[in-house]
Formats: structure tokens, sequence, C-alpha cells
């Protein structure tokens, strides 16, 4: 992704969510001087602030990336799901999925 394209996802993704650059700013826990500096001086944000605007989104690095192709994202909650699942042994991973199954 050329610079230019990566500043407008990050706008594109902020004005889907209707955010003004002092909302990003706080959802980031970022400067909003960071922000203005990408969007009039087209500097690149850095790999660390660009996770912090990813995780305000709600997406990962991976995705912002990935934008045009199909992924599917995942709610904080789905995402803890998902990372417990993955710790349990393989015997407690067939009884969630059974659990879930009935639960259809």
């Amino acid at each position: 992704m050329e610079a230019y394209e990566i500043i407008g996802r990050i706008e594109r993704l902020r004005e889907e969510r209707g955010w003004t650059i002092y909302r990003l700013a706080e959802e980031a826990c970022i400067a909003q001087s960071t922000l203005f500096n990408m969007n009039t001086r087209k500097t690149l944000p850095s790999i660390t602030t660009l996770s912090c605007l990813c995780d305000a989104f709600g997406i990962t690095l991976s995705e912002f990336f990935s934008e045009g192709e199909e992924t599917e994202r995942l709610t904080q909650d789905e995402k803890k799901l998902v990372s417990d699942y993955r710790k349990l042994t393989h015997k407690n991973k067939q009884a969630v999925c059974a659990l879930v199954n009935s639960l259809k």
C-alpha cells in the first residue's frame, strides 16, 4: 500500500463510523496532532500508531491491509471465545462444539 492509500483507508474507516478526528484520537489513545500530521503532511503512521488505530476500529493489521478482500470481522467477545477455545484440550474442544451444536 502506498502512503496515500494507508491514510485514505484510515480516513474511510473513521468516516464509516461517523467519528471526528478527535474521537478517533480518543478511541486509539493517540495524540490528535498525530492524526492531523498524517492528514495535512501526508506522513505515514508508525506501526505502533497504526496498531492503536486498528484496535480502535476493531480490526487487525491484517484486515487493515486486506481492504477489498472478504474478511470476517470478529467482535471482542468473539475474539475472546476463539482465544479461550484455542487453549482447551482436544477433548474439551469437542465438548464445546457439541454444546454449540445443541444450541443451534
